[in-house]
């Protein structure tokens, strides 16, 4: 592992082994309150993908079921194409450790051709990142400490005083330290938010995300041109029960371009 590379970098870092396999070993810079944070392993998984050989295309879609909880030690991924086409192309990732399956995914890639094209969705009216101060979390884990936060509304401040009837967050965000954003940044970027009902609540439970899927609506080369630009990320549940919420969420550009959506079903116990 290069330990002069990004703190990113170092805690998705994979050795290829024999084919379609290889080992890695999240960094504790990346921990959470349970394992490694989610979006790291998220990243992690669709980095075996990018690396393989048998690569085509850029991603579109990923899947990610976090099965079992991740220790802080070496795990192993197997990554192989399931199936191949003209244009696309259909992974299944797993990844194990001490034997065991703890985290499963399927992920879509693709090679993008200009095309007829429209963004629906209106970026939300907020002021740009420089006009806000960054905020930090308060909850004692690792992982927030790597990103850069500015909350435009939906702070998560752990005061009874500030419960809410509504889950809405909105934020600038960036690594930290500045990164330029890349598929595997946006994948980690894409499960920045702290689960839903922390916010509704202003207190702590036990919660962690099940199943997410990103969306990507972006290529390599959009993506290039941003840098180390922070981007606008919004999420919202719209249901919790019986132990289960959803969380939708975006992932804009700041010129106004959608990047990423993504829905999540999260465990909770309140």
């Amino acid at each position: 592992m290069d330990t002069s590379a990004h703190p990113l970098d170092q805690a998705i870092h994979l050795v290829a082994l024999e084919e379609d396999r290889y080992t890695g070993h999240i960094t504790p810079a990346y921990a959470n309150m349970v394992g490694p944070f989610g979006g790291v392993i998220a990243a992690t998984m669709l980095n075996a993908v990018l690396l393989h050989p048998r690569r085509m295309g850029e991603p579109v879609a990923l899947t990610i079921n976090f099965a079992g909880p991740i220790t802080d030690e070496p795990f192993r991924i197997s990554a192989r194409p399931a199936r191949s086409n003209r244009s696309t192309q259909h992974w299944i990732i797993e990844l194990t450790q001490h034997g065991e399956i703890a985290v499963t995914a399927t992920a879509m890639l693709a090679v993008r051709r200009d095309s007829w094209s429209a963004q629906e969705l209106t970026v939300p009216d907020v002021p740009p990142a420089e006009q806000i101060t960054p905020s930090s979390a308060p909850v004692p884990i690792a992982w927030v400490k790597c990103y850069q936060m500015r909350f435009v509304d939906g702070l998560l401040t752990m005061n009874s005083a500030d419960t809410s009837d509504s889950s809405l967050s909105r934020l600038w965000v960036r690594d930290e330290p500045p990164r330029p954003l890349d598929f595997l940044s946006l994948t980690a970027l894409a499960d920045v938010f702290f689960p839903r009902i922390f916010l509704r609540r202003q207190a702590p439970c036990p919660a962690g995300t099940v199943s997410m899927t990103i969306y990507y609506h972006t290529d390599s080369q959009e993506l290039a041109a941003y840098g180390q630009q922070p981007v606008l990320a919004c999420a919202r549940a719209n249901q919790m029960h019986k132990g289960f919420a959803d969380q939708t969420a975006e992932l804009w550009g700041a010129d106004g371009k959608l990047l990423v959506t993504s829905q999540q079903l999260v465990y909770y116990k309140a």
